[in-house]
């Protein structure tokens, strides 16, 4: 990364670290390094390297910076899980602007729906009663990030997709949450880009 970029990514890292009261030593055993080399990055003596990003948001639940974000702020729908679900019907006709919003800024041009989380299950990137806002135009599957999805039922969940398990989308939890009951086909409602806590 060249010197502006990487200080904009050590800023990241910083902040979310206050942000979130996760500590250094936990990231560095999130990425399998010595503490001595997260702090090292921290102080720009060390290069960040392109794939520990991911793993450093998932760490902090914190969406890395994009140069396509904007500052400015836009009104995200707050919808529940059921809505979330229904979004998975193409015959469905879901009119967002009826829902609360909330306000973000920080988020690329797309389309966003926000949920409050429910639950344990993805705790390791979002505690219960946070939000997360999720890309519904974006349904692509990369391994390891997060979505929510929907089943045949309509049931909305919200996990991370790890491709080689069963099924693949799988809790990321510190309790032993057990994977999601999914019936018939899956559906992807939307890729889930930022998780936040209220403060």
């Amino acid at each position: 990364m060249k010197n502006a970029e990487a200080d904009r990514y050590i800023e990241w890292i910083r902040s979310g670290l206050k942000s979130t009261g996760k500590t250094q030593l936990g990231l560095a055993s999130h990425l399998n390094l010595a503490h001595p080399q997260i702090t090292q990055l921290l102080k720009g003596k060390r290069r960040l390297k392109v794939d520990e990003v991911p793993r450093i948001a998932e760490y902090l639940g914190i969406a890395p910076p994009t140069d396509d974000a904007s500052d400015e702020i836009i009104r995200v729908p707050m919808v529940s899980w059921v809505s979330a679900g229904e979004l998975s019907d193409q015959a469905a006709v879901i009119d967002l602007s009826e829902y609360p919003t909330i306000a973000v800024s920080r988020l690329p041009p797309s389309r966003w729906i926000a949920l409050r989380v429910d639950g344990p299950s993805m705790n390791k990137i979002s505690p219960p009663d946070s939000l997360i806002f999720v890309d519904v135009n974006d349904k692509r599957l990369v391994t390891n990030a997060c979505y929510v999805i929907c089943d045949e039922t309509g049931a909305a969940t919200y996990k991370r997709y790890r491709p080689n398990e069963d099924p693949p989308f799988q809790p990321a939890s510190y309790e032993d949450v057990p994977p999601p009951k999914l019936e018939g086909a899956i559906t992807v409602i939307g890729r889930v880009k930022r998780s936040m806590i209220d403060m």
